[in-house]
């Protein structure tokens, strides 16, 4: 639920663009992250040997005007490109939003820690919340259920990954603190 509230009229009087800004602010769409899934080894290693190949052939020509320098790199770049699309064509990709304040202090209010959890400093349940979290920050429609059965069934490492690109998206900020 938002309020609109309307700016001091000091504070307009003073800055005559804050409407302009405040409306800025409101329109803000809320951080987003994403996580690719890849299963295709083979597409993943050829990626990573076209890479390679560029690199080196970077470093070969540095500077180089020449036209077989010029080809050559251009070769390369074309040869990394059709690697990086087979990669992105193989993957799966899933979108997680930040959630609104208010939206994740509930959902971790309706997961507090076990006792056990809470005496070794745990201000959260990260096995109940893990896929409620999951489920309410992805953009994809992925429900509770399905998440809960993914942090369940996936390797250890593909699991914390899908968790913690949830919980990092609640985390990210955009601001640029100190610089004026």
């Amino acid at each position: 639920m938002t309020t609109t509230v309307q700016p001091p009229a000091e504070a307009v009087a003073k800055d005559a663009h804050w409407q302009s800004t405040l409306d800025r602010l409101r329109a803000r769409q809320r951080p987003t992250a994403t996580l690719r899934i890849c299963d295709d080894q083979d597409a993943k290693n050829a990626l990573a040997e076209a890479q390679a190949e560029q690199r080196r052939l970077q470093r070969l020509h540095d500077g180089e005007t020449t036209a077989a320098a010029k080809k050559a790199l251009r070769d390369a770049d074309a040869a990394a490109a059709k690697a990086q699309q087979k990669v992105d064509e193989a993957s799966i990709v899933l979108t997680f939003r930040a959630l609104e304040r208010t939206a994740l202090d509930a959902l971790k209010k309706a997961h507090p820690p076990t006792e056990e959890q809470a005496e070794d400093g745990f201000e959260i349940n990260a096995d109940t919340l893990g896929p409620a979290l999951v489920a309410a920050s992805n953009a994809d429609g992925m429900t509770e259920e399905q998440a809960g059965e993914f942090l369940d069934t996936w390797s250890d490492a593909e699991a914390g990954a899908l968790f913690s690109t949830a919980w990092n998206v609640q985390l990210e900020s955009r601001l640029d603190l100190g610089k004026g």
